[in-house]
């Protein structure tokens, strides 16, 4: 029996020698390992994580100590230490383990929300409220250096830096990488911190030397310190954080699992917010991800185990994206592209090959993404902006106010929308098309296809005086393109059968569903007309006509049922006195736990067989001269 199957908690972890630690630590690679190869998750960032996760459970008492993880991608490993090892062959499958900290599974588990940056203004506040409540706790925020590109953990930055009375130690896990290498002036001073030799080389000596002396004192250790940080200001530009007013520890080699105790030590002890800077490697002891070069295996699909190569797939909706996003570069001299950290996840990897000078990676700073993007639409050139939909969210207020109101030309490719699946509630993009509806000018494109997505595309980037958002959802397209039977105006009708009995308004993804559901209405004999809208915002005005010719309107929608697109097109259908019965189909309004993309579909009522039973049954009342209820 190894020694991770006996971990229950923290508290077993203080029994082990180091031997024993060195081995658990194995045992812990190895099972990070095994368990992401047939499901995939993040592993990279957990393998660089696993000494200094024992580490913190070693020093800190946890859960009355808090521990924080920004993003939480490393927290598998804290999981694993907190009782729940065994569960592993559960992580990222529906009803088992989330990928992330998850309150509803261990009181270990504070912060769920995978949004980057947000660590240090979570444990401000907490924080701030033991200090209120006079109680003796400490917390710690774990962030990695990636995060630090984030705006909004230099403003929790800045208010730690006053809490002198504060238990806070924040831990920098500084591995040169977000999912690419980290970017911008933060990282490269880290970097000279870290890769700098001659600070540690001349420290030790000094040390060594000083030791050696008869009666070193108190005196002759302030002199040490004093030299310590001349040193460092010196050779390395650590005053990036002392400038602050923050206690800095480091840098700590983050794989010597006695260096890092020692570190987190002194820290706690401290009793005021503290920096420990801490260097590790993502993807460490795994050989296949430390020598990936994306992203060090930062987030895997299922893979064979032995050789990390992962097992074939075909093409998602963000390879349609990249083809095609290359092909306008190629054309349009003034298109340039911006990511957030991503570049690969978004599908902009080939086009920064071709194009590396029209290429921005903003690192993790969504907001600076968007207004970034607005400079430069004013300054003559177009901006194509991928980001995840959930990540969108974050840079409302600058999509409104520094894109929109300027009238910027400035397309925004939001990936991973609609239902996501295994990620869980952070990462599913549900909230876009409602969230993006009240922004004035703005459109909003949701291809059906992989056709759909390059003609959308072009659409969108043709428009320089408003945004645009093109919406693609996770997981791949219909292998077929749905064909176009006619035009009502620029939406496409897909199906017209039988009688005017009810007409179908599909968005994205939903449009293949939505043919689906016709040849089962039609095996009712019910007639039946579907329609994608292509452009959700603004709604096609020739809809308005086209439903009031019908007995039943249903829309249908990968988004939130309130606000989004479905929303919208009954309150057009209201405002011009259009009376016929309308039935919104779309995601309730709730925080999805994990599962496959279609185990969730089907849960929510969104699958062919589900919606189509729903109508039969609205059209058989009807039938029977029975009224609907005409609001969503």
């Amino acid at each position: 029996m190894g020694h991770l199957e006996s971990i229950t908690g923290p508290q077993d972890l203080r029994r082990l020698d180091d031997r024993q630690l060195t081995e658990l630590a194995a045992e812990i690679r190895d099972e990070l390992v095994r368990t992401c190869a047939p499901r995939g998750g993040h592993l990279g960032p957990n393998l660089g994580v696993v000494e200094l996760t024992l580490a913190i459970h070693r020093v800190f008492d946890s859960p009355r100590d808090k521990v924080v993880f920004d993003t939480g991608h490393q927290a598998y490993v804290h999981k694993m230490l907190t009782g729940r090892a065994t569960q592993f062959d559960s992580l990222r499958t529906e009803g088992g383990l989330s990928g992330y900290p998850s309150r509803s599974e261990s009181d270990h588990d504070l912060v769920e929300n995978s949004h980057a940056s947000t660590s240090l203004s979570y444990a401000d506040g907490l924080a701030k409220a033991y200090a209120i409540r006079g109680e003796d706790r400490h917390v710690v925020a774990v962030i990695g250096d990636g995060a630090l590109t984030g705006g909004m953990a230099w403003e929790a930055l800045n208010n730690i830096a006053v809490g002198k009375d504060r238990s806070l130690v924040m831990v920098v896990n500084d591995n040169g990488r977000s999912y690419q290498p980290t970017v911008g002036g933060l990282a490269s001073a880290l970097t000279r911190m870290r890769t700098n030799p001659r600070y540690e080389q001349v420290l030790d000596q000094v040390k060594r030397r000083l030791n050696g002396v008869r009666g070193v004192g108190p005196a002759v250790y302030d002199a040490l310190h004093a030299m310590k940080k001349g040193m460092k200001d010196a050779l390395a530009p650590q005053g990036l954080f002392e400038d602050l007013g923050l206690k800095y520890v480091g840098p700590i080699d983050g794989h010597d699992l006695g260096a890092v105790e020692q570190a987190l030590t002194q820290a706690k002890k401290f009793g005021g917010p503290v920096i420990v800077h801490v260097i590790t490697q993502k993807g460490f002891g795994y050989d296949p991800a430390e020598r990936n070069e994306n992203d060090q295996m930062h987030q895997v699909g299922p893979m064979d185990p032995e050789t990390g190569v992962a097992r074939p797939k075909g093409r998602i909706w963000t390879d349609f994206f990249t083809d095609e996003i290359v092909a306008i570069g190629e054309e349009r001299q003034d298109v340039v592209a911006i990511t957030a950290a991503m570049l690969y996840p978004v599908g902009l990897d080939r086009f920064a090959a071709r194009f590396p000078e029209r290429t921005f990676d903003v690192g993790i700073a969504e907001q600076h993404a968007v207004t970034s993007a607005a400079g430069l639409a004013m300054g003559g050139l177009h901006p194509v902006v991928a980001i995840y939909a959930t990540f969108m969210n974050r840079a409302f207020d600058q999509v409104l106010m520094d894109v929109a109101l300027h009238k910027c030309g400035v397309t925004f490719v939001t990936d991973r929308a609609g239902v996501t699946g295994d990620d869980g509630a952070s990462h599913n993009g549900m909230w876009d098309m409602s969230i993006f509806q009240v922004v004035p000018g703005l459109r909003l494109a949701a291809p059906r296809d992989g056709a759909r997505v390059r003609e959308l595309l072009r659409e969108a980037v043709a428009v320089d005086d408003a945004p645009t958002i093109v919406r693609l959802p996770k997981g791949a397209p219909p292998e077929q393109d749905i064909p176009t039977v006619s035009k009502v105006g620029d939406a496409d009708v897909l199906v017209r059968r039988g009688a005017k009995d009810v007409l179908i308004v599909a968005a994205g993804a939903m449009a293949a569903t939505a043919v689906e559901v016709a040849a089962r209405l039609e095996d009712q004999g019910i007639g039946v007309t579907v329609v994608d809208p292509r452009w959700v915002k603004p709604i096609e005005p020739a809809l308005v006509p086209l439903a009031a010719e019908h007995r039943l309107v249903v829309s249908v929608e990968d988004n939130g049922r309130v606000g989004g697109f479905g929303a919208n097109l009954l309150q057009l259908l209201n405002d011009e006195r259009v009376s016929v019965p309308f039935r919104l189909h779309g995601i309730p309004q709730e925080f999805l736990d994990h599962a496959k993309r279609e185990s969730i579909l089907e849960k929510i009522g969104l699958t062919a067989q589900a919606l189509a039973r729903k109508i039969v049954e609205d059209v058989t009342a009807l039938d029977a001269g029975h009224s609907l209820v005409d609001a969503p």
